[in-house]
């Protein structure tokens, strides 16, 4: 499929008189979504991938990277056989090591460092076995952190916020997600995905980032001070939610089902009236342009925001 993109916008590119090397000088972005939406010669799965890619180029890591709460670390201390048994327990084969705090991480373990047969039965600390790992701003761009990542030879990423603290981790696999979608093993945990219930409703991990809750729900959030579907209701509502509580926007209610300590683990999107989803309300307008000084954004021109006890059981 790849290469079928590839040589469909080389036709493109002969056509124009030019190669390669004249595409960033040539041609704009927009002429080049005009031209793939032309080309007969390209099936739907490229256009797809082909927008994916342009889609990429212009997200930031913030919009993607794991936070910092859902990463397993392991202390610099830890023994070998004691860091073993925990990375058994986990669905994961790098876990970044840290110093003292989270902030302090030193470099990553692969699942295979922890059973070297050379090192087994003697007390030796993960810090010892340590790999170099790269570190990335939060503000650096999906798709050149991909072909970075791939260029050096990098599986994981570091993503530093702005006050040199760790926000999270980035993983070539998820990077690679942006650009196909979901790649599934059978250790992944299936509480991460959507489950699609009678009347419409949906589940979806408090996680989903815009875009992909977009895609699975077809309601577009508006842009606000948050970058997932956990951070939308937290902002309307205006302050940490409680399992019951819910918020509505176009003609959806989006119900808390669950809690993670004060973070939202699972949402249930439920229509109010049996519309299509993504259809949005004219008189709804963004809950992050609230004052953030506002404990209450629920008033004229914002977001819907009610204590609404959610039933368990599915619609």
């Amino acid at each position: 499929m790849l290469l079928g993109g590839f040589c469909a916008t080389l036709v493109i590119l002969r056509r124009l008189g030019g190669g390669l090397g004249d595409l960033r000088d040539r041609i704009t972005a927009a002429e080049v979504r005009a031209l793939v939406a032309g080309h007969q010669g390209i099936t739907g799965d490229e256009r797809r991938l082909i927008e994916e890619v342009f889609a990429a180029g212009a997200r930031q890591l913030r919009e993607v990277f794991v936070p910092r709460t859902e990463v397993e670390f392991l202390d610099a201390a830890t023994p070998l056989n004691a860091a073993a048994r925990i990375a058994a327990d986990s669905p994961h084969s790098r876990f970044p090591v840290y110093r003292d705090t989270h902030d302090e991480v030193i470099g990553f373990v692969h699942v295979r460092d922890l059973l070297d047969p050379d090192l087994a039965g003697r007390s030796v600390p993960v810090s010892e076995v340590i790999r170099p790992v790269k570190y990335l701003p939060m503000s650096k761009r999906v798709l050149a952190v991909l072909s970075e990542m791939r260029r050096e030879g990098h599986h994981l990423a570091i993503v530093v916020d702005e006050y040199g603290g760790t926000a999270g981790i980035i993983t070539l696999e998820d990077l690679l997600e942006e650009l196909i979608g979901d790649i599934r093993d059978e250790y992944d945990v299936e509480d991460a995905q959507a489950r699609r219930l009678h009347g419409g409703a949906v589940e979806v991990d408090g996680l989903l980032n815009l875009d992909a809750f977009a895609a699975e729900t077809g309601i577009a959030l508006p842009e606000g001070p948050y970058e997932t579907v956990a951070g939308h209701i937290m902002a309307a509502l205006g302050h940490v939610p409680q399992v019951g509580e819910a918020v509505e926007f176009a003609r959806h209610r989006m119900g808390v089902i669950e809690m993670d300590g004060r973070r939202v683990a699972r949402v249930r999107v439920t229509p109010l009236d049996g519309d299509d989803p993504g259809t949005a309300d004219p008189g709804t307008a963004d809950p992050g342009t609230a004052d953030p000084g506002t404990a209450d954004p629920g008033g004229a021109g914002k977001a819907e925001a009610t204590a609404t006890d959610i039933a368990s059981s599915e619609a």
